[in-house]
């Protein structure tokens, strides 16, 4: 069992930045996949990037390309999300989600909404000038 946590959302301007940081607690033993999806009003959600523990190359969505980086602290059992250059369309809510991946070295951002089990409350970011 996980329990996941995110914090650091908030409201920015077009063209700046915010880290979100997902807090990992639980028994955490064995390969996992965690990642991040966004949920915007009157949209579907959105799987925005994932990373695997074993290393593999982290994998984001199209529309965030360029601009969101994952990162991990195995220590600290946190992931976080770095998004620059940020736009009105980004805003959203933010959910980290996690699941266990035993048999794979990578992960897909298409299979966050549906597959990853162990998810956080959300935070909000806004963004707007």
């Amino acid at each position: 069992q996980l329990q996941l946590a995110e914090s650091g959302g908030g409201l920015v301007q077009p063209g700046g930045s915010l880290r979100l940081s997902c807090a990992v607690r639980g028994i955490i033993v064995g390969r996992h996949s965690i990642g991040w999806f966004r949920q915007a009003p009157g949209k579907e959600s959105e799987g925005v990037s994932c990373i695997n523990s074993a290393g593999g190359v982290p994998s984001y969505a199209d529309s965030v390309t360029g601009r969101f980086t994952i990162s991990r602290d195995s220590v600290k059992n946190m992931v976080y999300l770095q998004m620059n250059s940020l736009k009105p369309e980004d805003t959203a809510v933010y959910y980290c989600a996690a699941e266990w991946t035993p048999y794979t070295t990578s992960c897909s951002v298409v299979d966050i909404q549906g597959q990853y089990r162990y998810r956080g409350q959300g935070t909000q970011v806004t963004v707007s000038s």
